[in-house]
């Protein structure tokens, strides 16, 4: 068990609007480990591993039935697939069918997932729903609980999709993540690719079309291209699901609908900090706060903290202006690398803040980045963390 390490930590971590209890599921390039605080957030309890030895993408606990979770994995023996559990992770099988694309026709390039990369639940009035993205880029939908899933053929048997997604990926391949369903209307969809761009669907996923007006490619010779871009992570607004944040290889944008132009707010960063990175996280409360972690993109694109001292970024109207968060965060020598799964809050007051690194750490703040202390230290590579009530 890990707690407070000064009285002063103490005092600050005590002092909660809210009592609150839930888990944060970490997933490492080792296995799968939780943290589950006690009822003020005071100190967290570590667990685990379970599946030691293999590679977990993401893990989601279903906001419609808290004790069915999804865990993306890919095992040594079993290849890419997806776990699943009824009883809050105490137990997991696997799905029977397993995220596939189909068989290749005469003439066609054979496409095989090699990970299954990110997991969705649906939108709430479908119950036992879900959506899974892979490497290479492909979307798959589950209609009982992601005990068996089918490719959705919109999307991966689109026409143009050979030019969305050409197998130029990311140092972790391509990528299909940021599925996001609008929750005024379940056939309104959105998903990004890395690289490739965001995409946006408006009947169920049966037709698909670029939403990257805007959005820098500083990496193609076409300017303002319709496609090719690299999104890190795109995040929509649950109260206002017309405000979609995205962090990109080249920046922070907003989108407010019906528009279609994305608007860079990272111009208004620090200009020695920048505006790259992989996560941003939303206040579920309020349209206008989000946090991104803010990564080296210069020339070799380190991607790790920037000068060695790593730190969040909020901002509190919408990107106009962004403030530096690092109390308690390491002052020198902490060259910490965060990817996009590995940041979430919680739905305490005040908001709780959590992220995980590549080397192992999980850092928490209960005052919505206000102030940080590390909750779990020596994991694997962590790849993903989630909070689930």
């Amino acid at each position: 068990m890990l707690s407070s390490a000064s009285k002063g930590t103490t005092r600050h971590w005590s002092s909660y609007d809210s009592v609150m209890t839930g888990t944060l599921w970490i997933g490492t390039r080792k296995g799968t480990f939780t943290l589950r605080p006690d009822a003020r957030r005071r100190t967290f309890r570590l667990a685990g591993p379970q599946f030691l030895g293999h590679i977990i993408h993401h893990i989601v606990a279903d906001p419609r039935n808290p004790k069915i979770v999804l865990m993306a994995a890919k095992t040594g023996h079993l290849g890419p697939t997806v776990f699943r559990s009824t009883d809050r992770g105490r137990t997991w099988k696997e799905a029977t069918q397993p995220p596939a694309f189909r068989k290749a026709l005469e003439g066609e390039t054979a496409r095989a997932v090699q990970a299954v990369f990110w997991l969705t639940p649906g939108h709430a009035s479908e119950r036992g729903t879900w959506y899974a993205g892979t490497s290479p880029a492909g979307l798959f939908r589950s209609e009982d609980g992601g005990e068996k899933w089918e490719s959705v053929a919109g999307f991966n048997d689109h026409p143009m999709r050979p030019q969305w997604a050409t197998g130029f990926g990311t140092p972790g391949g391509e990528l299909l993540h940021s599925i996001l369903i609008d929750p005024r209307d379940l056939r309104h969809l959105y998903l990004a690719i890395s690289a490739g761009g965001v995409f946006e669907s408006t009947d169920a996923g049966k037709n698909w079309a670029p939403l990257n007006e805007g959005v820098e490619a500083n990496f193609i010779p076409t300017p303002d291209p319709e496609f090719g871009h690299d999104p890190h992570c795109v995040a929509l607004h649950p109260l206002n699901p017309d405000r979609l944040y995205q962090q990109n290889h080249c920046g922070i944008y907003r989108l407010d609908r019906p528009a279609r132009r994305w608007q860079r707010i990272g111009t208004a960063m620090p200009k020695k900090i920048g505006d790259i990175g992989f996560p941003v996280v939303l206040d579920p409360r309020d349209p206008d706060t989000a946090w991104v972690l803010p990564m080296d993109g210069s020339t070799v694109w380190p991607r790790t903290a920037i000068e060695g001292k790593p730190a969040i970024f909020v901002t509190k109207n919408a990107g106009k202006s962004w403030r530096r968060l690092d109390k308690g965060l390491p002052r020198a020598q902490a060259w910490l690398t965060v990817l996009r799964q590995a940041m979430c809050s919680d739905a305490g007051k005040p908001l709780g803040l959590y992220f995980g690194t590549t080397n192992g750490e999980v850092w928490a703040s209960a005052n919505a980045g206000e102030a940080w202390r590390c909750i779990a230290r020596h994991l694997p590579m962590i790849y993903s963390v989630t909070y689930s009530v």
